[in-house]
């Protein structure tokens, strides 16, 4: 009885340690991916760059390195173990007190279909079955918003998307802002410096990044209401809108800087967070 129990605890050993690499990894290769937008729409910002300012265009900025095709790769594999660590915590509950609650558990169900879609995707690129021009956010948000409001109460299922998206966005900055990601910092190894860049790049990184879905979702409603698709806006629209606002390109500037905050802080949490 005690060696079957023993190849179950040493199972169950190497399973976590699994799922806590590809989640490390899924972090790293998520923050990759928003310093790279953070730094096109940095440009589109200050020099007018054509540049896509979404997943593809970095993807593409990523191919275009030494050993691009590999990076890809890299990426790819590191945010399909994203995918498979959220699946995990849907299946078997996140750590922490309140891991195993169901709202937790449909959250991190969806999080992994999310980001198992995008390494499809990443990974289809990777082996040359596909292109970053296919995968243009704004041309698919407009394609998917053209659909849906063909459908019965079309105008009414693109609205209630949209105003998902501006209470995701909400969502997002305002566990920024109150740092609901200290919670999962591992206590006793995190330094004091750490703990401070993790505030400094969650706060700032987190309020751009909320900014940014809030103001899609604000687009997609009024796509709904005027039933034009085309003012659907994918994620490289919608950061050039900032530049038309009174603020001029500085609020691009500003929310450019904070997605590259945002690809820093998911770097610490690769490195500081408890899975």
């Amino acid at each position: 009885m005690l060696l079957p129990r023993g190849r179950s605890g040493a199972r169950k050993a190497a399973d976590s340690q699994v799922v806590e690499a590809a989640a490390r990894w899924g972090l790293a290769a998520r923050g990759v991916i928003y310093v790279l937008v953070g730094v096109i729409a940095l440009r589109i910002a200050l020099d007018g760059s054509r540049e896509q300012a979404d997943r593809g265009g970095a993807l593409a900025e990523l191919s275009e390195r030494p050993f691009g095709s590999l990076l890809l790769w890299a990426v790819g594999v590191g945010l399909a173990g994203m995918a498979l660590w959220r699946l995990s915590e849907a299946l078997f509950g996140a750590s922490g007190p309140d891991g195993h609650k169901t709202g937790k558990r449909l959250l991190s169900g969806a999080r992994a279909l999310f980001y198992g879609f995008i390494a499809i995707s990443v990974l289809a690129m990777a082996s040359g079955s596909s292109s970053s021009d296919g995968g243009s956010s704004d041309r698919q948000s407009r394609d998917v918003t053209a659909r849906a409001l063909e459908m019965p109460a079309g105008r009414w299922l693109v609205g209630a998307a949209g105003v998902v998206a501006v209470g995701a966005g909400l969502w997002m900055a305002g566990r920024a802002v109150t740092r609901r990601y200290r919670k999962h910092l591992r206590s006793g190894q995190t330094p004091r410096w750490a703990r401070r860049f993790t505030d400094v790049c969650g706060v700032g990184g987190g309020v751009a990044r909320g900014m940014v879905f809030a103001a899609a979702g604000v687009f997609l409603v009024r796509a709904a209401t005027e039933a034009r698709p085309g003012e659907a806006k994918g994620f490289d629209d919608t950061l050039r809108s900032f530049a038309t606002t009174p603020a001029g390109p500085w609020l691009l500037v500003a929310v450019a800087v904070g997605l590259v905050l945002f690809g820093l802080f998911s770097f610490a949490m690769a490195r500081w967070r408890r899975v």
